[in-house]
């Protein structure tokens, strides 16, 4: 492994030096959901090159954030998974994802929609102190990505895959973004075919209290 040195004794510089190149963040927030053959990690990641993964695969592997394990007979298929180590970068990569969230409510054209990006956004913006109440169990379908929140005793299960028995199974699209930075209501995203529920409406208002995009970034002030 060729590691670049910013040449500085800091430790985001080491981080950086680490987890800082291209697709190498994303590559860990996917394996933050859970151990991925090669081939799941490409799907999940579309428009990665696959030499450019196989790289920062064996850099991740190298550098002690990723390790290769064999699953047992009859799969005996190859899995990548975050060593300890590596999974210490969830609060980080938890609280980038909250920060990225605030510089848009729309998704640019190409834009994809993953389960395990999806994952982790819930992840991203769930708000704890939101939690109380009565547990409750979300399905979303997003683009054809379907993921399930389950939200108990004030902490937060997100997974990929649908949920049986979900209290409220939600089908969006772009809309998501504006719900969850607050600048669409549950009723105008209801009435206006943004969304479509299957359960009990009035839960739609739950879910984006317990899942809310800080305010947006400031935009920079053009000149006078």
């Amino acid at each position: 492994m060729v590691q670049r040195s910013y040449g500085e004794a800091c430790g985001l510089a080491h981080a950086l030096e680490v987890v800082g190149e291209r697709w190498a963040l994303l590559i860990v927030r996917d394996l933050l959901v859970g151990p991925r053959r090669y081939t799941e990690l490409r799907k999940g990641l579309p428009r990665i090159p696959t030499n450019i993964l196989s790289s920062r695969l064996k850099d991740l592997e190298l550098s002690g954030v990723v390790r290769r394990r064999l699953l047992p007979r009859p799969s005996s298929a190859v899995v990548y998974e975050l060593t300890e180590y590596g999974a210490d970068l969830e609060e980080a990569v938890v609280a980038l994802g909250r920060w990225g969230a605030r510089l848009g409510t729309q998704p640019r054209p190409g834009d994809v929609v993953t389960p395990d990006s999806l994952v982790m956004a819930l992840r991203s913006v769930f708000r704890p102190e939101a939690a109380a109440g009565p547990d409750v169990g979300y399905e979303l379908r997003v683009d054809g990505a379907v993921v399930h929140a389950r939200v108990a005793g004030g902490a937060l299960t997100a997974a990929p895959g649908p949920l049986p028995g979900a209290d409220l199974v939600i089908e969006t699209g772009p809309a998501l973004g504006a719900l969850l930075h607050g600048t669409l209501t549950p009723t105008d995203a209801i009435t206006g075919g943004a969304v479509r529920l299957t359960g009990d409406p009035a839960l739609l208002d739950r879910f984006t209290g317990l899942f809310r995009i800080p305010p947006p970034a400031p935009r920079p002030r053009t000149g006078a």
